[in-house]
Order: structure tokens, then C-alpha cells, then sequence
């Protein structure tokens, strides 16, 4: 009898390996690569627009700036392997900058005229406080810095950065193509990921993460407290797309949400109420740039918003992590 249970159990454990590594593929072939491969074209366009018109108010230059941000916000979560190396993920998006380090060094080039970008090697050693879709948003949509300095200096910056993004945006792309795929799906003991469950570990804390940054950064930043909101802290304000990526990184990570939870019928089916909850919060406010959180009655609004994505937080915690024998562990944005 004890022979016939535990070969019983046994049996068991290749089928749970083989459906986490099922897990883990759906989720880089179908979530993760695509979202890679749209972010590198999209900044193709981008370098391509700022090209044909560096000019910030350029209809075409500031679209393409939006497609390849979107392409980026649907990615920014996934903050591990190839979007981790030599500081990628900062060298494109730089935020929250608490000390205003972007416009100083972004005004410093221009009066300088630092011949730095006629270099697109070199450019890449600057401060990443002067790189990336950040660095973009003032040079594009900021009252002083859209006109600050010589304008074929200007024109030339905007064209770097556009480059710079490029380059970091294939490095991305390219090296979950050619490595780390390879290295997600076959884990090793002597590897990155020793077993397909710490695999699954790396993608449950890039759901885990990317719901706290939303609620503690793009939603907590702005609402500060009570007596004292911060407006000015709202991500990318300037080009009025602070609910824009509240709303994508929503949708984002509830499409990883649903292929981690693909298992359990009814857990995929309370994190999609979850979420879609969120979601129509969202679009309710009507508030692109989360300017109600110095009123009393709107500042309501974005907290229960705020609440609702705690609320999938906890069903990702409770739920999801359990049931995929997993937690988030430490991220950094826990603090020391």
C-alpha cells in the first residue's frame, strides 16, 4: 500500500513540472516577447519621426513619442533579466526622479552645447537622468525646456535620445531572443533559475511589483496625503498621460494575471472582476492627469481606484501565490 501511494505521488510531480514550464512558455512567447518586439519597433518609429521633424510640437514626432511610451508602460513590469542589464529599464525610464536630476542635466547640454551627441556610443555613458521617455517628455511637452537653447541643438538632442532608445530597445528585445527564453524554460542548478518554480517565482514577482509600483508610485505619489496632495508628483503630467499609464499597465498585468492563474477557473475569473473593477474606476475619473487629488470629493475617486488595485494586490497575494506554490519575496521597491 505505502509502495502503491508514494508511486502515486510521484507520479504526480512530473505533470506539476510540466504545467509550470507550460505556464512559464505562454507567458514568453505570448506575453513577454511580443510585448519586446512591439517596444523596439515602435522606437524605431520614434527615431524615425524625430528624423523627419525634431520640432516639439511636431503632431507626428509626439504621436510616435506615445506609441513607443505605450509600448514601454505594457512591458515595464517585466524588470528582471535583459531589461536589468547595464540599467536598461532606467536608461529608458527614469522615474520617479525626486531630485529633479532630468531638466538640471537635460539644461546643462543644452547650454553647454555638449557635443556629446553627435555620439551615439557616447551618449549612452551620460546620466540616465538625460535619457530615455522621460527625458523625451521635457524636451517635448515642458514650457522651458521645448524652447531652451539653440534650436538645431535642440532638434539634435531630441534626435540622440530617440537613438539611444533604439539601441537599448533592441539590446532588450535581442537578448530574449537569442538567451534568456532559453534560460527562463530550462532552468539548471547551476543557472539563473535552478527549477521551473523559481521560474514562475520570477514572473509572479514581476505581477507582484508592478501592481505595487502602480499603486504606491502612479497613484500614491500624486495623492501624498489629506492636507497635503502633490499634484506635481503625478508621472508624466506634462504630456497628460498619467491615467494613460495607469490604465495600460492595468490591462498588462492583467494579461500575465490571467496566464499565471490559467489552472484555476474561478481564481482567473476573481482576478479578471478584480481588474476589470479597476478599470472601470479608471475610466470614470475622466482625469488624465489625476489633478482631483486637491479636491476633496475627486481626491475620493482616485483613492477607491487606488483601493481596487490593493484589492487585486491581495487576491495576487492570497490567492494566486498559493495556489501556484509561490510568493513575491523582496523587490526593491520595499525599501532597505
Amino acid at each position: 500500500m505505502k509502495r502503491t501511494a508514494l508511486a502515486a505521488a510521484l507520479s504526480l510531480v512530473p505533470v506539476t513540472v510540466m504545467a509550470q514550464n507550460a505556464v512559464v512558455q505562454d507567458i514568453v512567447d505570448a506575453h513577454i516577447l511580443p510585448r519586446f518586439e512591439a517596444l523596439a519597433t515602435q522606437s524605431h518609429a520614434l527615431a524615425d519621426a524625430a528624423g523627419q521633424d525634431c520640432t516639439p510640437t511636431s503632431t507626428a514626432l509626439r504621436a510616435a513619442y506615445g506609441d513607443a511610451f505605450d509600448a514601454w508602460i505594457a512591458a515595464s513590469h517585466l524588470r528582471f533579466g535583459p531589461t536589468e542589464t547595464n540599467d536598461r529599464a532606467f536608461a529608458i525610464a527614469f522615474w520617479p526622479d525626486n531630485r529633479g536630476a532630468t531638466p538640471r542635466t537635460l539644461n546643462a547640454l543644452i547650454q553647454d552645447k555638449d557635443p556629446i551627441i553627435a555620439n551615439g556610443a557616447e551618449y549612452a555613458e551620460v546620466s540616465i537622468a538625460a535619457r530615455g521617455f522621460y527625458a523625451l517628455e521635457f524636451l517635448l511637452f515642458d514650457d522651458a525646456l521645448m524652447g531652451a537653447g539653440d534650436a538645431d541643438y535642440h532638434c539634435k538632442l531630441v534626435q540622440s535620445i530617440s537613438a539611444d532608445i533604439v539601441a537599448t530597445t533592441d539590446a532588450m528585445y535581442g537578448d530574449w531572443q537569442s538567451e534568456y527564453r532559453t534560460t527562463l524554460l530550462t532552468p539548471d542548478p547551476e543557472g539563473v533559475y535552478r527549477s521551473d518554480t523559481e521560474a514562475l517565482q520570477e514572473l509572479f514577482k514581476a505581477l507582484s511589483t508592478g501592481l505595487q509600483f502602480t499603486s504606491d508610485m502612479r497613484l500614491g505619489r500624486p495623492l501624498g496625503t489629506f492636507d497635503k496632495p502633490r499634484p506635481t508628483r503625478v508621472e508624466v503630467y506634462r504630456s497628460g498621460r498619467s491615467a494613460t499609464h495607469v490604465g495600460l499597465s492595468l490591462e498588462s498585468l492583467q494579461d500575465i494575471a490571467r496566464r499565471l492563474a490559467s489552472g484555476d477557473a474561478a481564481l482567473t475569473a476573481e482576478l479578471n472582476n478584480d481588474f476589470n473593477k479597476a478599470r472601470t474606476k479608471l475610466d470614470a475619473l475622466n482625469d488624465p492627469v489625476f489633478a482631483g487629488v486637491t479636491d476633496p470629493q475627486l481626491r475620493l475617486r482616485i483613492e477607491v481606484l487606488q483601493q481596487s488595485v490593493d484589492t487585486i494586490r491581495t487576491t495576487v497575494r492570497d490567492g494566486l501565490g498559493p495556489t501556484l506554490g509561490v510568493a513575491a519575496g523582496f523587490n526593491s521597491l520595499d525599501g532597505d
